[in-house]
């Protein structure tokens, strides 16, 4: 079947939910019933239409599973867990997937669906009698839903080039082409194209404070958020066609001055969004689909309904374990580089709610984690009030953080001066302060040259964003991939044997179980375990002090640094990012059966 056939299909298929739990969202009606006109005749049937585009983010194949939690694996944080098989996400998480793989399949056509039916409105919108005829207010009400078309358009595309480069573009919907097949566009003519768009929709949506929504619906600062994450994409690194390099784009300044001025404009609306000051305060929000506090989530995508099209496995496949017999069953999917943990500061509140060094067993007592089987820790199912076998579990998908925010303005003024102003060390200073608070002391100075101060920032974002499926793209982006990935097996082989910076890391760690208490924070949970600590060390040392080769009377070991073998760092079945090829594997293969539906399309990137 032609590729862009079957969109057009997919785009009737607009599914009778709504996009969150939220009483404000209708039920969408399925515009296969009407013709494009009386689907867009009347305000509440436009918005049913504009509903379809959003439940497209959603789902097992979009942020609710593979996009978010299988594409970003790995970089320096975080891997899938398991051996390598190319047709699965395993495959897709060491490098090595298969042409074949089905992972790559869905996600694929989804986002394009999500493309058709966004192009359905914006087409159709400025055709609507509502929108050329209407009052102010519905002329208003409809400006607002061409401005979200146009963004999620963008942020579908955006998913498109991240994952694959080139990609066919399209700006209309299927039935006004006169060709279906359609070849590759070069990405940075979809970026030009995307960041325009999102400049007309940045004038269409309202600010939070003005519209009345909760944080899955796109707002004016998500639109900008959105256009400065793509002008940072569009001004640095990706891996071309031909010749087959990693390489900038043209005229990155021009694109560093968008980013720029987008944070800004967001950072100067005071009262819109701000850092909570509670790291974890913010994650805990999304497992009950509340907006937290200061606003720090300027968009995320929302999850409900308990079924693979609109729900997510977000907290199952990924986040904390919680045994299978225990009261909540999850699999802790995403394993956490042992190194990684090492990266954060010791009094970094950030670091135990990123790394999960426990888990949950099935008498429901928190125990230790092995160094090799830590998980990302910001999402737990035990957060949630869903217990059982259940893996739908309702928690929405942060897209964009004000502390995004912040560190984009601070990258793009230091790329653009030279060196980093006043106003962007103050933004990386706001982000540093709440992960040290309490100890401000041991936060340490930020550089203020520009090599010095964009080392700063990449380390800094490894730190704050770990498990939200940012850091693989950052890499790309900075042409740092494969530098992470080299440096990240080095500091395995230090940490295996025990040299270096890992001089005086445990071998083991000895522990007691102890009952787990779900209101508590991440770190008192863990703070709760009776963990064994040396003669002359504290509690906060026991990570960075060798521990006694036998277990102490009624303790338990749990293998921390001998946990990291060879087979862990370079073995073809379970080893790291075995089959990482610089200026190759930086993209995904496009799914075999895509390529066969569109003549014009072939597999490029060697595969």
């Amino acid at each position: 079947m032609k590729l862009n056939r079957l969109i057009s299909i997919l785009s009737c298929l607009i599914i009778f939910f709504t996009f969150t739990s939220c009483d404000d969202f209708l039920d969408a009606e399925n515009i296969s019933n009407s013709n494009e006109e009386q689907q867009f005749d009347s305000t509440a049937d436009t918005f049913t239409a504009l509903i379809g585009v959003y439940n497209q983010v959603i789902g097992d194949d979009g942020y609710g599973q593979r996009i978010n939690l299988y594409y970003p694996q790995s970089a320096d944080d975080f891997k899938t867990s398991g051996d390598f098989n190319c047709n699965d996400r395993r495959g897709l998480s060491t490098y090595g997937a298969c042409t074949s793989n089905p992972d790559l399949n869905k996600p694929f056509l989804k986002l394009y669906s999500g493309i058709e039916r966004a192009n359905l409105c914006i087409k159709n919108i400025p055709l609507s009698p509502v929108y050329q005829t209407g009052s102010a207010t519905d002329k208003k009400l409809m400006d607002r839903y061409l401005g979200e078309a146009y963004t999620l358009r963008a942020q579908f595309y955006f998913d498109l080039i991240k994952n694959w480069g080139d990609v066919p573009m399209q700006l209309v919907p299927s039935s006004d082409l006169e060709t279906v097949y359609l070849p590759k566009t070069d990405r940075d003519v979809i970026y030009e194209q995307m960041i325009a768009d999102l400049a007309t929709a940045a004038n269409l949506v309202p600010w939070r404070s003005e519209a009345s929504v909760g944080n899955t619906r796109i707002t004016k600062a998500a639109v900008k958020g959105l256009r400065a994450r793509i002008a940072l994409a569009r001004a640095g690194y990706s891996l071309r066609r031909d010749p087959r390099i990693m390489a900038r784009g043209s005229n990155p300044q021009v694109y560093y001055k968008i980013a720029y001025d987008e944070c800004k404009d967001i950072i100067a609306k005071t009262g819109e969004h701000g850092l909570n000051s509670s790291f974890e305060a913010v994650f805990r929000a999304l497992h009950d689909n509340t907006e937290d506090a200061a606003h720090e989530v300027i968009f995320a995508v929302g999850a409900f309904g308990g079924n693979a099209a609109t729900d997510s496995k977000i907290g199952y496949y990924n986040g904390m374990r919680h045994s299978d017999n225990s009261n909540w069953k999850s699999s802790g999917g995403i394993n956490a580089i042992p190194v990684y943990f090492y990266e954060f500061g010791k009094f970094d509140v950030r670091r135990d709610l990123t790394v999960a060094t426990m888990q949950i067993n099935d008498a429901n007592q928190a125990i230790l984690a092995t160094g090799a089987l830590c998980t990302d820790g910001k999402f737990r199912k035990s957060w949630t009030n869903v217990t059982g076998t259940a893996q739908n579990l309702a928690i929405d998908w942060p897209m964009i953080r004000y502390s995004d925010i912040l560190l984009m303005f601070a990258e793009a003024d230091n790329e653009i001066n030279g060196s980093p102003s006043a106003a962007a060390i103050a933004a990386v200073q706001q982000v540093r302060n709440r992960a040290y608070a309490g100890n401000l002391g041991q936060a340490g100075t930020i550089p203020t040259d520009k090599t010095g101060f964009f080392d700063y920032i990449v380390h800094e974002r490894l730190l704050e964003f770990g498990g939200e499926g940012l850091r693989k793209y950052d890499l790309i982006r900075w042409n740092l991939l494969a530098t992470k990935i080299a440096e990240t097996r080095q500091k395995l082989s230090q940490f295996q044997n025990g040299t270096g910076p890992y001089a005086n890391v445990p071998s083991i760690l000895y522990y007691k179980e102890s009952p787990y208490d779900r209101t508590k924070t991440a770190q008192a949970a863990l703070q709760a375990i009776d963990i064994y600590v040396p003669a002359g060390a504290t509690r906060a040392d026991v990570y960075y002090t060798p521990a006694p080769g036998s277990a102490p009377s009624g303790y338990k070991a749990a293998n921390w640094r001998v946990a990291v073998t060879q087979q862990y760092i370079s073995d073809p079945v379970k080893g790291y990012a075995q089959y990482f090829e610089a200026n190759r594997k930086e993209l995904f293969p496009i799914y075999d059966d895509i390529i066969l539906s569109n003549y014009n399309l072939k597999q490029d990137y060697g595969y």
